[in-house]
């Protein structure tokens, strides 16, 4: 069920009505959640609901069964541990088999082979269940931290259901912390027109950021990497990746708005997942703005866990890259997605390690004022952003030989299509200005979110956008959103 069909606004305006209805009655407005919930995650395949089931049962009774090990005083780490383990085991298990094991299997055959051995290993050929690396680190996220003792054990197991399949941000996220959304799920929401109308705003931005500039972009996208290799030079492959890059952002930026505005009407408030990346000034900055959920997921459950930044400048070299290159692996089963997270992964170290040499050389870049300190910024950012870029390259790339015939054209001439060239470009800016307007609008709303202003201009956003979504073409039959296979 997709965010912007007809089918879905029946189906929200029907919750919606619940919720409101039951909502002084907590167990009862949580049961209809997790009803609705399941519905809308089986509406795409009812078969999986199945696993997004067990998940939520394996880890309610684990974070129980650790909660109850941490009380006992003689055997409270070792009974915990076996608990997350099995957390771990089950959740990884469901991941390693639906995700990843037909990738792993075909290396595995194609390494013996370049070797001469002759493999066939069995290959599943299984559908991908939508969403499913979402919800496996939200609830491994929820064991781990009550392993830890930073988040309380959910005892209720409506709530906890509740917060595994929380249909706004189920399929995509954002990734939510137990110990912040199980209690926005049970507090008594308060019904507030403002509130509504600032989650109407939301969503209907989204709407706008997917309909309009992500499936327009992606069209034009599509129109040049699908064109045989000799047809394009480095102002189509240029073209191309950057029309890429804002349908990414488009695409799942407008998802989470659209997430964030659904939840809000229904009185709970999800964390932000993007502000504005393409304005950022360096690889960790660019990553502090682009699906922060899962930046800071990684940073907490992987990065630090391997000693972060603890045990030397080469260790920290070394836990960055490990974690970019799981990262990268978590998007994709594919060496393309392994490849485009080692490439961040390697530009985060080389960034760490300009900052220590300008802390050694004295060099406060960010203290300058005026022209200087502008003309700085504006390099840092065009330098980033072409980084990104690059590795939007591999991240749409089918494989590897895609990657080398679009690089040999970029390398060896301007243009393989002239006559192309500028008809791409206009339509490239028609829709890339709108998507700048409303990156520098992130920026600046915490600034702005104290006075009337930033209400005003979301709202002004949104009656521009709704105009837009609704005089555009096909909007009913957009595109999958990108990040549904992941």
């Amino acid at each position: 069920m997709l965010f912007y069909t007809s089918t879905f606004a029946i189906f929200f305006a029907v919750v919606w009505g619940l919720v409101w209805a039951s909502a002084a009655h907590t167990r009862l407005r949580l049961g209809i959640l997790a009803l609705a919930s399941w519905c809308f995650y089986a509406w795409w395949d009812w078969r999986f609901l199945g696993l997004l089931l067990g998940s939520s049962l394996i880890d309610y009774l684990a974070g129980r069964g650790i909660a109850r090990a941490r009380a006992r005083a003689r055997e409270g780490e070792g009974a915990g541990r076996r608990w997350l383990w099995l957390s771990l085991s089950f959740n990884l298990g469901v991941l390693a088999l639906f995700k990843y094991f037909d990738f792993f299997a075909g290396s595995a055959a194609h390494l013996l082979g370049v070797f001469g051995f002759e493999a066939d290993f069995v290959t599943l050929e299984i559908v991908l269940p939508v969403g499913i690396s979402f919800y496996t680190f939200q609830t491994l996220g929820y064991t781990i931290d009550v392993y830890r003792g930073r988040s309380e054990a959910c005892e209720d197991p409506v709530a906890f259901a509740t917060y595994v399949a929380f249909f706004p941000q189920l399929v995509a996220g954002p990734i939510e912390r137990a110990s912040k959304l199980i209690p926005a799920l049970r507090a008594r929401p308060q019904f507030a027109w403002r509130s509504q109308l600032d989650g109407a705003a939301r969503f209907a931005l989204g709407l706008f950021e997917k309909l309009v500039i992500a499936d327009s972009l992606g069209r034009l996208a599509d129109r040049i990497f699908e064109a045989r290799p000799d047809e394009l030079g480095l102002a189509e492959v240029g073209l191309g990746t950057v029309a890429f890059a804002f349908q990414i952002w488009g695409d799942f930026a407008g998802y989470t708005d659209m997430a964030v505005g659904a939840a809000k009407m229904l009185g709970v408030e999800l964390s932000e997942n993007f502000m504005a990346p393409y304005l950022a000034r360096s690889p960790r900055e660019f990553w502090q703005r682009w699906h922060i959920s899962l930046s800071t997921w990684l940073r907490d459950y992987l990065y630090v866990p391997l000693g972060g930044n603890r045990r030397g400048p080469l260790r920290t070299q070394i836990n960055l890259a490990l974690t970019m290159l799981l990262g990268g692996l978590w998007h994709g089963a594919a060496w393309t997605f392994v490849v485009w997270g080692a490439w961040h992964g390697l530009w985060l170290a080389l960034h760490r390690g300009w900052l220590r040499l300008r802390g050694r050389m004295g060099l406060e870049v960010e203290a300058w004022r005026g022209p200087l300190g502008w003309g700085w910024s504006a390099l840092a950012g065009l330098f980033t952003f072409a980084i990104v870029c690059v590795g939007w390259l591999l991240f749409r790339a089918p494989d590897f030989d895609s990657v080398a015939r679009m690089s040999d054209g970029a390398l060896t001439r301007w243009s393989g299509r002239p006559d192309h060239l500028v008809a791409s470009t206009i339509y490239l800016l028609h829709y890339l200005w709108p998507a700048m307007v409303l990156q520098i609008f992130v920026r600046l709303r915490p600034e702005l979110r104290r006075g009337a202003t930033a209400r005003m201009a979301l709202c002004f956003l949104a009656l521009w956008g709704v105009v837009m979504v609704l005089f555009h073409a096909e909007y009913e039959h957009g595109r999958q959103f990108i990040y549904f296979q992941f």
